[in-house]
């Protein structure tokens, strides 16, 4: 079951980036060595009182000028349609301005719950001004200092007493993919086309977005559901037009999938929504195909497709384990081995291999390129052993962790998928001192 979302949302400059980074906390400054992973801060993963949820900071709402007022309303839908709660900030020095009613009356028209967390009151006689904000008629406001961290835990114990209760659903024994990207990639006319060669279609059930169809099917001895990311909703033409939300969506995609095929589209090649989308799939771990779609449009000479492969390669070199399949939904090249492709990938992604085996390969890399030795300190690897798979993730028993250098890592994950099938999945290599 896919975790709750919150969407922040309020006018310019009213703290709404300090307060998304309070409450997601370190884990939105991760920062990685590989080259190539593009990143849009409007995504990251919290935790409050043990309750996991997705946090979406949808930048802000302008209202000063008349031309900006589709974008307005464009960003106030995709937070309705997207969240389970919703965080309205205003600003408690200003008071009720007509930007917030503007906004408040937008949210006001859905059954999305809002919680208003009225910012900047620094000390306890501040905290009158926050009454003001009854008038936008959404409730209590709660009043906060996003500087400061106060009073972020009375807002965040409002906000998970409105998530929605998760049934007891029956256990899913099916493989979850999904298919991302940006809009006009042809996910939509991809699904179509996979369902419409499946002659056993089992069942059709709500998926965990509103108005969302998660579609089971049967192909190569396996029940598979696609998990939904390209169904037009009511509000779908918003998401066409404003392109940096999708990844909104693509996040819902990926948390619910063991494996996710990132949709390219070979007529208009590779953008960088096409890497910031990508990126979040392998941030999370998930087993991963590349899909050039649309193949069937584009002028080929011999050399076409290895050119192209090669572009993939240097535009995405942290996906370098995800394999690259091209294909049509038009007319179904190649579809037919994505089945086949999806449950090998998720084969690896859930591989567990034996300590003595993986002993065994890091031995022999470190006979053959020595560790490294840092200001006479050398990087001394005791014992390697897998201790989660999802992906397959391995803890190196050293004597100083910080001396695990990013590219010697890269060398003993090479060496390791030389000897193991890991293909489509990413590794995860932990470096742990020994006690």
């Amino acid at each position: 079951m896919a975790k709750p979302t919150v969407a922040i949302v309020g006018k310019p400059n009213v703290g709404k980036s300090t307060i998304f980074n309070r409450i997601a906390g370190a884990r939105i400054s991760i920062v990685e060595d590989t080259p190539g992973v593009t990143r849009d801060r409007i995504y990251a993963p919290a935790e409050w009182l043990g309750v996991n949820f997705n946090l979406i900071d949808t930048g802000g709402i302008e209202l000063s000028d008349a031309p900006f007022m589709k974008q307005i309303t464009a960003q106030a839908e995709i937070a309705i349609d997207e969240a389970d709660v919703i965080i309205l900030i205003v600003d408690g020095k200003q008071g009720v301005t007509d930007a917030d009613e503007q906004v408040a009356h937008l949210l006001y028209r859905s059954d999305t719950p809002v919680v208003v967390a009225v910012n900047k009151i620094d000390n306890f006689e501040s905290r009158t001004n926050a009454y003001d904000f009854y008038a936008l008629g959404l409730g209590d406001p709660y009043p906060i200092s996003g500087a400061h961290g106060l009073g972020l835990g009375d807002l965040l114990d409002a906000v998970i007493r409105n998530f929605p209760e998760v049934p007891d659903d029956a256990p899913d024994n099916s493989l979850r993919f999904s298919l991302i990207g940006r809009p006009n990639v042809g996910k939509s006319s991809l699904v179509n086309a996979m369902l419409g060669d499946q002659r056993v279609i089992v069942s059709q059930v709500a998926g965990t977005t509103r108005d969302a169809i998660d579609t089971k099917f049967v192909a190569d001895q396996q029940l598979f559901t696609i998990v939904d990311t390209a169904g037009i909703r009511k509000r779908g033409k918003v998401y066409e037009k404003t392109e940096k939300y999708s990844v909104m969506r693509a996040m819902k995609a990926i948390e619910d999938s063991s494996v996710v095929l990132v949709v390219l589209n070979a007529e208009e090649g590779i953008r960088e929504q096409d890497k910031r989308v990508a990126g979040y799939a392998h941030d999370a771990g998930k087993g991963i195909i590349i899909v050039v779609n649309k193949w069937d449009t584009v002028k080929k000479d011999n050399h076409t497709q290895q050119q192209f492969e090669a572009l993939i390669r240097s535009e995405f070199q942290y996906l370098a384990y995800a394999p690259i399949i091209f294909v049509s939904a038009k007319t179904k090249q190649r579809l037919g081995q994505l089945p086949s492709l999806i449950k090998q990938i998720n084969n690896n992604h859930t591989k567990r291999i034996q300590s003595s085996h993986l002993n065994e390969i890091i031995m022999d890399a470190i006979g053959m390129t020595p560790t490294p030795t840092i200001k006479t300190r050398k990087l001394r690897i005791y014992y390697v052993t897998q201790v989660a798979t999802a992906p397959p993730t391995i803890v190196l028993f050293v004597n100083e962790p910080e001396l695990l250098h990013f590219s010697y890592r890269r060398y003993l994950e090479n060496q390791i998928r030389k000897q193991i099938d890991f293909t489509g999945t990413p590794l995860r290599l932990i470096a742990r001192k020994r006690k």
